[in-house]
């Protein structure tokens, strides 16, 4: 098969960037900021998935060991409004454990206090970024977990096919290391309700278990579709149907489109056409939010949105 070259256009999908903001008065707020890393923040306690902020180059990640980057995380947080002398994260969940995900997850959990929840594959990446083993929650699948004002419940899920580094973490990643050395492990969608009563599904990957998420409910998906755009409209429309279409969502919010090899001080942009295809992923998607009276958007980086929001029609 011919490779193909380019990337996704944004500006074809600039009207999908208009989830509303949150105003003063929001019960919880929504911050993208890349990849599947979000912030739901209440003013009061906040979790933040992933964190990875680091986003070293395509060249480093192919020829070097990587690390995170302290300069990128500490600018990151401070604009945030995060990190030792500040309020505190109450905890780091990183969606699986490869490397645009999970490599920064134990600095940041170290910088701003807070606790880092996930497998035995995050945990591993915690203990080889140093962090107190206090301060490393091994989920168990199904249950519940209370952090702040957020109640996170971790239901086992896949990774979008084809998962480059596949298999457990099963001793302490310990950086600099190869972007190999961060295999999947476990790989979740993570619900999340809110002591206001806000929902929402965090679903971080593009893959799916069938029924897993059957009789669980949310207001608002975030969406992965990193990889998406490359299979059938058919594994697109199953993944739509066992993620946003069983927990009952009104609005979906779709992440892991942006090329994380780019700085998140730079304007982003789509995953090059050799490896997904925007275009083709919001063109199934949206025949199925048209067909189950959904709402379909994109995120703004760096803005705190608000996806329980009314908006007209």
């Amino acid at each position: 098969m011919r490779l193909r070259l380019g990337r996704p256009d944004l500006g074809r999908h600039a009207d999908r960037f208009d989830v509303p903001p949150a105003g003063e008065d929001a019960d919880l707020a929504v911050t993208f900021l890349g990849v599947s890393t979000l912030l739901l923040d209440d003013g009061r306690s906040a979790i933040l998935f992933d964190g990875y902020f680091s986003r070293p180059s395509l060249a480093r990640v192919l020829a070097t060991r990587i690390s995170p980057d302290p300069q990128r995380i500490d600018a990151a947080l401070t604009r945030l409004g995060f990190g030792p002398t500040a309020r505190q994260l109450k905890a780091v969940l990183p969606v699986h454990s490869h490397f645009d995900h999970a490599l920064d997850a134990a600095v940041v959990a170290r910088r701003t206090g807070a606790v880092l929840v996930g497998g035995e594959s995050t945990a591993n990446v915690g203990r080889g970024g140093g962090l107190d083993p206090h301060r490393i929650h091994v989920v168990q699948p199904g249950a519940a977990a209370r952090f702040g004002a957020f109640t996170v419940t971790h239901v086992v899920s896949d990774h979008c096919p084809p998962d480059r580094f596949p298999g457990a973490i099963a001793t302490p990643v310990v950086p600099p290391a190869r972007a190999r050395a961060y295999r999947c492990g476990e790989a979740w969608s993570i619900l999340v309700e809110h002591a206001s009563g806000r929902t929402v599904l965090v679903q971080g990957s593009a893959g799916f278990v069938p029924g897993a998420l059957d009789g669980r409910r949310a207001d608002v998906v975030y969406l992965g579709v990193g990889q998406l755009g490359v299979h059938p409209d058919g594994y697109l429309r199953d993944y739509w149907h066992h993620t946003v279409r069983a927990v009952g969502a009104r609005r979906v919010v779709l992440t892991h489109w942006d090329d994380f090899f780019r700085p998140l001080d730079q304007p982003l942009r789509a995953l090059p056409l050799a490896g997904d295809d925007l275009d083709h992923t919001v063109r199934v998607l949206d025949e199925e939010a048209r067909r189950d009276g959904v709402r379909l958007h994109l995120p703004a980086v760096w803005r705190a949105e608000d996806p329980w929001a009314r908006t007209a029609p």
